[in-house]
């Protein structure tokens, strides 16, 4: 008994031999620091944007600084002419760039309102609906998001052709009086859409709400998902109605997700081009410029001018880049990510 309690106490000897504990870190099979390991990951992809992005970038500012045309990119290329600001103050000189800035900014905040808007209401009727319909309208709507822009284009100036389009013959069905009071006409047959720069940007801001809110609803039911179900059923208990279950809620826990959503919006929506082209038929009406169609056209056109058509995207590129910049540095103000 004695024997038996000494070596309960630790008193005795143990019958195997105590292992000595190594302090020193595990060895890794590649021989690199831990703290190397996770740079080595992203070298590949931050590789694969210097090459596609930041390379092309710079070239694209280095060509903003020349004069640069036929001459310079042809097989035997002569030297660009260093210009220094020139192709900038010409571009702030010119009256087509306060036209083009003030088509692309109020383009921009029409569409990301009416885009946020229709993707969060046809999130919040997604998340209402059954499995099997909820799939069904999903699958449905992100056709229209994968539809190329071209393709886009051209199928809503199909539907808004003055002589065979959709449009003018459905607002002939409306009635006389009807039409008369909330359009102002009754005889739509052979209406121009296409031909003024108005109505060409109403026509756009249809097809790029249309082919962008499928994005939108699919990111809010995302986010709809992951809320707890007992708010909504505690809101419900007490009384609450679904807009201020909406304001109270739903707003405040998906206020991350609006955010990412409203920077790509304003991104995407800045910079549209593929539509705007095929819609206005080229770059003929120069009062339908946006930012992107006028340095498109500045570059590309006969004699083209690229210096200064790069000059032009590079003011819209910082223009993006600040919008951007001011709203995330709010966002990470508020903690919202």
């Amino acid at each position: 008994m004695a024997q038996t309690s000494t070596v309960a106490r630790g008193g005795g000897k143990s019958s195997a031999p105590a292992r000595r504990r190594s302090h020193r870190p595990p060895r890794r099979s590649s021989g690199m620091p831990a703290w190397v390991i996770p740079y080595a990951m992203l070298l590949p992809g931050l590789l694969v944007i210097a090459i596609l992005l930041l390379y092309p970038l710079y070239q694209m500012v280095d060509m903003s600084f020349h004069k640069v045309g036929l001459r310079q990119i042809r097989p035997n290329p002569q030297p660009a002419e260093f210009l220094g600001l020139g192709n900038y103050t010409q571009v702030f000189q010119s009256d087509l760039f306060w036209s083009s800035l003030r088509n692309t900014v109020v383009f921009a905040v029409i569409t990301v309102a009416l885009t946020l808007l229709t993707g969060t209401l046809v999130g919040l009727l997604l998340h209402r609906l059954g499995k099997k319909m909820s799939t069904f309208v999903i699958v449905g709507i992100m056709a229209a998001w994968a539809t190329p822009p071209t393709a886009t284009a051209i199928i809503w100036k199909w539907l808004f052709d003055p002589d065979a389009g959709v449009v003018n013959w459905s607002l002939n069905l409306l009635p006389d009086w009807l039409s008369s009071m909330v359009l102002g006409r009754s005889d739509w047959s052979g209406q121009p859409w296409l031909n003024d720069s108005t109505t060409i940007y109403l026509v756009l801001i249809v097809a790029v709400v249309w082919a962008s809110f499928p994005f939108i609803a699919v990111s809010v039911l995302a986010g709809l998902k992951s809320i707890p179900s007992e708010l909504y059923e505690a809101a419900r208990v007490d009384g609450s109605t679904p807009l201020m279950t909406f304001r109270r809620i739903t707003f405040p826990l998906l206020k991350p997700v609006f955010s990412v959503l409203l920077v790509l919006s304003v991104i995407w929506d800045f910079k549209v081009f593929t539509q705007l082209y095929v819609l206005a038929g080229g770059t003929t009406n120069r009062d339908a410029f946006n930012l992107s169609l006028w340095a498109y056209t500045e570059a590309f056109s006969a004699p083209p001018k690229m210096g200064f058509g790069a000059a032009i995207a590079v003011i819209l590129t910082v223009i993006m880049l600040l919008i951007t910049a001011v709203y995330v540095r709010q966002i990470v103000r508020t903690e919202d990510v």
